[in-house]
């Protein structure tokens, strides 16, 4: 009787510790491949947090990942994968007890950045490997001589917030704030791309993440006058509704939703990735910075006042959370050579809004709304070189810091034909003026 317990006891020790050892051991449970014009994000979900290593191999090229404690559920011949630079995922020989190795067979070298990423809602654990294309020679070719020569359109950057990895809000019924704001900015593109004289670029075309510090590289490249960064807005409660305007800040914002939206895109780069670090030289670094301040301020005038007129159409489509735009310090925003505006199309926690933002008839509105203000204040305020800068009785509204000489640099047009064109009798404007801006 004594013995048959014993056998009884380690039978039963046996049982448990190996469904322990089964249960502690980290499943792969799905793959998902988020593939970029000039990036690919491979996410890989785990039951728990992965202790990985990663080499590279070359000839052919592979990316190895070794996970360890781990195993595999994912039948991995059957990825969706749209990847330029991926030409599959596979399970290779284990090196070692319990270790999951993965082989990422690689069409080209390619740089490879990998990186974990705790539980946040809709998603789990995650190992999150980049693979970065952006910066070969012919990408930069075709990027950098986008919107030469004299004559040229006014070029629109339209960044869709969110997007891959990076859900943004999530509303009542489960509906993605990154799939709503690309459907808008691709109705907005086309609005911009049928009218004379303007040419929209878009940060993302599909549902990839792109890291918040390239959306301002992407729009600097496209030699962009403007960035629309457009989002759907979201709060703890259900209850506020309406859109609205952001602007930069050159301190933090002051409103308990600029504080959040502030944490709102801090959560989304961690979620979405590691941002760029970028270098500068330290020559003349406090000349540079003198420069760069005086274009940031310069940047910021000028995106409030789109941002107003943006509003001001809003306002006839839709509700408005705030009539003014508001400020806070947000990394979309922070190009200082590009005016930057961060819209809110809406409340995506709000009920009624939710099916609002999902309906097309009332994304083309709100695309028109965006459209019409940004071309009435273009109209009036031509960059210097453009298209819509030659045409006749162009007008310039005197903003805050600028003088006679300034504007008439600005349009590259004398000082004695300004005051001309206007019926001046000296150099003195006020703010607010309304100049006529005779043709260079």
């Amino acid at each position: 009787m004594t013995l048959h317990k014993a056998i009884l006891h380690l039978t039963c020790w046996v049982i448990i510790s190996t469904s322990f050892t089964a249960h502690s051991a980290n499943e792969l449970d799905s793959v998902r491949i988020w593939a970029a014009p000039e990036s690919t994000r491979v996410v890989f979900d785990l039951s728990q947090a992965p202790q990985y290593e990663s080499f590279t191999l070359t000839n052919p090229e592979r990316l190895v990942v070794d996970i360890k404690n781990a195993s595999n559920k994912v039948q991995l011949d059957r990825l969706s994968n749209n990847s330029k630079l991926i030409k599959r995922i596979r399970v290779s020989q284990s090196p070692g007890k319990g270790i999951l190795r993965l082989v990422l067979d690689l069409n080209k070298p390619i740089k490879s950045n990998l990186f974990t990423l705790s539980p946040t809602a809709p998603y789990g654990n995650r190992l999150v490997v980049d693979l970065d294309d952006s910066f070969s020679a012919e990408t930069k070719a075709k990027v950098t001589t986008h919107s030469s020569g004299t004559n040229r359109n006014i070029v629109i950057a339209i960044d869709a917030g969110h997007g891959g990895e990076d859900p943004g809000s999530i509303g009542p019924t489960g509906i993605y704030e990154k799939r709503v704001v690309l459907d808008i900015s691709k109705r907005l593109a086309d609005k911009i791309n049928a009218t004379p004289g303007m040419q929209a670029v878009m940060t993302r075309t599909g549902d990839y993440f792109v890291d918040l510090n390239r959306r301002s590289e992407l729009a600097r490249r496209s030699k962009a006058d403007l960035l629309l960064s457009i989002h759907a807005d979201a709060f703890t409660s259900p209850q506020p509704r309406g859109a609205s305007a952001w602007v930069l800040s050159m301190r933090r914002a002051d409103s308990e939703l600029g504080r959040l939206l502030e944490q709102t895109e801090k959560h989304s780069e961690l979620l979405g990735g590691v941002g760029d670090i970028i270098q500068n030289s330290d020559v003349e670094k406090y000349l540079v910075q003198t420069l760069i301040d005086m274009q940031k301020n310069n940047s910021m005038v000028m995106g409030n006042d789109i941002a107003k007129d943006i509003l001001r159409d809003l306002g006839s489509v839709t509700h408005l959370h705030k009539k003014e735009p508001e400020a806070a310090s947000l990394a979309v925003l922070k190009a200082a050579d590009i005016p930057s505006i961060l819209i809110e199309t809406g409340f995506i926690s709000n009920p009624g809004e939710e099916k609002l933002l999902v309906n097309y008839n009332h994304q083309q509105k709100l695309a028109n709304a965006i459209h019409k203000g940004v071309v009435r204040y273009f109209e009036t305020n031509p960059p210097s070189g453009t298209l819509l800068s030659q045409s006749a009785n162009t007008k310039h509204k005197v903003q805050s810091g600028e003088s006679l000489s300034v504007i008439a640099k600005r349009y590259g047009v004398s000082v004695n034909n300004l005051k001309k064109a206007n019926n001046l009798s000296s150099d003195v404007v006020r703010i607010g003026q309304h100049l006529v801006i005779p043709r260079a």
